[in-house]
């Protein structure tokens, strides 16, 4: 990371903004709660935290002020990410969240809107979701069908369809919404709904891993007003596109800090049953290493505001990868306990089998680098 910070913050260098953030989580007990691995249990943990955060000024430093933000440069948002999901305080699920949707609502809502939404989002709050996959239209989002029509003399929208796979939206209280305005690209258009509005209907996902994360949510003549529009109308499919760099940038850097405590904690189990640190860790702590350093050159290259492309696929895959041979170590070298016990290493090896399928399947990701990076051409 950069050494130097842009003038407006107290703090001289990221190093001194770290040391200080460190200092004070070494000095504020915010431990989640022993025993309870609920998926309930990592919500209330999740606000808690971060009220914390927020009230003691670390959440909104790299916020801007027109969002009840601090200022400074967004490498301080990865800082906290990386140190609050790093020492497990918060699950790296819910905290990403806020590295998606908030720059999207200071980006595309009313700066009004954004002014009085995104405090609530950084403390704690509420909780948003992401309403972008359909049933038939995952990774290929052009095809998204849930539709919106302006009716009345009001001008509010009327919006009808489905989503799928939509994390946390049980307990979301807005949603970033994509749906369709008018056909190809150019028709859609992105709104922020009210997940407490008459017509919508959530219903929990219960997966393999044996958490209800995910959720189908279902609008039947959700009216959503005019004003809660994102942008203008045709602006959702680059809304999307805008996202991604966020998503593949700051969250996957607090992903990382996640999947590092995990090897950590799998190198002092392997130990504690008596097997030696093989190749095996070698490769898994090189494939996270490879990760990490292609993670760092993204996110500065985003923080110096260069424009992030189809070049942040190449992440994509590379987190994929070295989270499946991560768990696929914990499989080799625990014996039984993926499949006997029921621990986090069951739970998160199971989830790890989706690694190249959610935000964007690995096949995808590698037809874009043949297409768009290395002018393959078509498959």
């Amino acid at each position: 990371m950069t050494s130097e910070l842009t003038a407006g913050t107290e703090f001289e260098t990221v190093a001194e903004f770290r040391s200080q953030l460190v200092a004070w989580l070494d000095s504020h007990d915010l431990t989640p709660p022993p025993g309870d691995h609920s998926l309930d249990a990592h919500q209330a943990q999740h606000a808690r935290v971060l009220k914390e955060l927020y009230d003691a000024g670390w959440m909104r430093w790299g916020w801007p002020e027109s969002a009840g933000g601090l200022g400074g440069p967004m490498i301080l948002r990865a800082i906290v990410g990386e140190e609050v999901v790093g020492r497990r305080l918060d699950d790296p699920g819910p905290y990403s969240m806020l590295e998606v949707l908030t720059p999207t609502m200071i980006d595309y809502a009313r700066p009004e809107l954004a002014a009085e939404m995104v405090p609530r989002l950084l403390s704690g709050q509420e909780t948003w979701c992401q309403g972008f996959s359909e049933p038939g239209s995952g990774s290929d989002l052009a095809s998204l069908a849930t539709r919106a029509e302006q009716r009345g003399a009001t001008g509010d929208w009327v919006i009808n369809g489905q989503k799928v796979w939509t994390s946390f939206a049980q307990y979301a209280k807005r949603c970033v919404l994509l749906t369709r305005t008018g056909p190809g690209h150019s028709g859609i258009t992105a709104f922020f709904v009210d997940m407490d509005s008459p017509g919508v209907d959530v219903r929990p996902l219960r997966t393999m891993h044996g958490v209800d994360e995910f959720c189908e949510v279902y609008f039947d003549d959700v009216v959503v007003p005019a004003d809660r529009m994102l942008g203008n109308p045709g602006d959702g499919w680059q809304l999307a596109m805008d996202l991604l760099p966020y998503e593949r940038s700051t969250c996957f850097w607090q992903r990382i800090a996640y999947l590092y405590s995990r090897f950590d904690a799998l190198v002092g189990e392997v130990k504690n049953v008596g097997q030696s640190v093989d190749s095996e860790l070698g490769e898994t702590y090189l494939a996270l290493h490879m990760l990490r350093c292609r993670s760092r050159a993204t996110q500065l290259r985003l923080a110096d505001g260069n424009k992030l492309g189809p070049d942040t696929s190449i992440d994509k895959v590379l987190l994929a990868g070295a989270e499946q041979q991560l768990y696929d170590s914990a499989h080799d070298l625990l014996p039984s306990v993926i499949e006997l016990d029921d621990t986090e290493w069951r739970t998160e090896y199971l989830y790890s089998r989706a690694a190249t399928i959610y935000g964007g399947t690995a096949e995808v990701q590698r037809n874009i680098i043949a297409r768009r990076l290395l002018d393959l051409g078509k498959e």
